[in-house]
């Protein structure tokens, strides 16, 4: 056996065992057709091994590529003075009831097409990917009716393409109530179950169905609603729960067996028992916190004691997240969260890849994806230590090295 790839000197986080990072020092790496062909100790190495590319990494850090399996990407125009509105005092709450928020973006995103849009974008997700992000998830959310949404997952789809990486689209026709549908909400609900839902699935641009149950958003019936439109079609669920009070969101996603619920700021303990039934991964999104600067924390306790996961994204909007590195959104959930650094990197690694339904990545073992990344730092902790800066010096997809910068 030639291998295409082999990385030699280096240490390893595995995130495959219950040791601390699963890290292996003075190990190796081999990339084939890829997926990972061997990984261990370097000694260890077949005294037959040969490869057509071996790389002594100087004994640098090696993690599986970084998932981000919360963003809100792409989108048109931005909402820098609505920071300056909160930071005069106004709630996010009160934004949005006086047409901004969510329906300030849906408007931009209306008027952009698609080459505007994936202009617009690109450079988010860039960014990302030059912090080692090599799996990544895109919302829709900011049509609110079929020509737009259909636009905005098409874009994430050519992000994917594009850049080399692997893009989950999900469909968020729950996001908001359009303006032209300000008194007709059982019209909205049933044009996003009836024809917008089964028309995109349809065309293969849905991954995964998403909503955002909130005092401010959909009940939980309406919820429950496109959580029975998307089983009946085959798709995985998720939602936005009990970031702004307890919807029991939580407990609802958990009983379509979801994917995740993402924020969580008040979680209660029978939603978080509900999740643990289910395995649901709670996915914890420090820049909305820090942007809203929300006081009430996620119960972390409560959901190590239940062993749910836990993942870490970015949460990137134009709105309350304009947060562009998934390893500083880890680094937050350590200052902010109290996570631990390992607790952490499992977050936007294998939890991540959980809270995407993806088996095939998030740890360096035999046989998964070959995305990994090579970082200009020796220990996994120094990942959320460095605040900002550039520590990513190589990126690997399948196999393949991809230019990020």
């Amino acid at each position: 056996m030639t291998w295409d790839t082999l990385l030699i000197n280096a240490e390893l986080a595995t995130f495959a065992t219950d040791a601390p990072y699963g890290l292996i020092s003075d190990a190796a790496i081999a990339l084939h057709n890829g997926e990972i062909a061997w990984v261990g100790k370097h000694a260890d190495l077949p005294a037959n091994a040969e490869a057509k590319n071996t790389i002594d990494l100087d004994g640098a850090l090696v993690t599986p590529g970084l998932i981000d399996c919360h963003t809100h990407l792409v989108f048109g125009g931005d909402r820098a003075h609505e920071f300056d509105l909160r930071l005069n005092g106004a709630t996010y709450e009160e934004i949005a009831r006086a047409g901004g928020g969510i329906a300030s973006t849906v408007n931009a995103t209306r008027t952009a097409d698609e080459a505007q849009l994936l202009a617009q974008s690109l450079p988010r997700a860039r960014a990302l990917l030059a912090d080692g992000v090599t799996t990544l998830e895109i919302k829709s959310g900011y049509g609110l009716e079929l020509e737009t949404e259909r636009r905005m997952l098409q874009v994430a789809r050519r992000i994917g393409s594009t850049l080399g990486i692997d893009v989950r689209t999900t469909f968020l026709g729950l996001h908001a109530l359009p303006a032209s549908h300000k008194d007709q909400r059982e019209a909205y609900v049933t044009a996003v179950c009836d024809q917008m839902l089964p028309t995109l699935a349809g065309e293969g641009l849905v991954d995964a169905v998403d909503a955002f149950c909130e005092n401010i958003g959909f009940t939980r019936e309406e919820t429950r609603r496109v959580f029975e439109r998307a089983k009946a079609l085959g798709l995985p669920v998720k939602l936005h729960a009990e970031q702004l009070s307890d919807q029991n969101g939580s407990a609802l996603v958990a009983e379509y067996r979801g994917l995740s619920a993402d924020h969580l700021e008040y979680l209660s303990d029978s939603g978080i028992a509900a999740m643990a039934a289910a395995s649901t991964v709670a996915v914890l999104l420090p820049g909305a916190f820090y942007a809203l600067r929300e006081t009430k924390l996620p119960p972390i306790a409560a959901l190590r004691d239940h062993h749910v996961a836990m993942a870490v994204a970015t949460d990137c909007n134009p709105g309350t997240s304009p947060l562009l590195s998934l390893r500083l959104a880890a680094g937050m959930a350590c200052t902010l969260f109290r996570l631990t650094p390992e607790e952490a990197l499992r977050g936007v690694t294998v939890h991540a890849a959980r809270a995407l339904g993806l088996r095939d990545r998030g740890t360096l073992e035999v046989n998964q994806r070959a995305d990994l990344v090579v970082w200009n730092v020796q220990r996994p902790a120094e990942l959320c230590y460095w605040i900002g800066g550039s520590l990513a010096h190589s990126v690997y997809v399948a196999g393949r090295s991809i230019a990020f910068d």
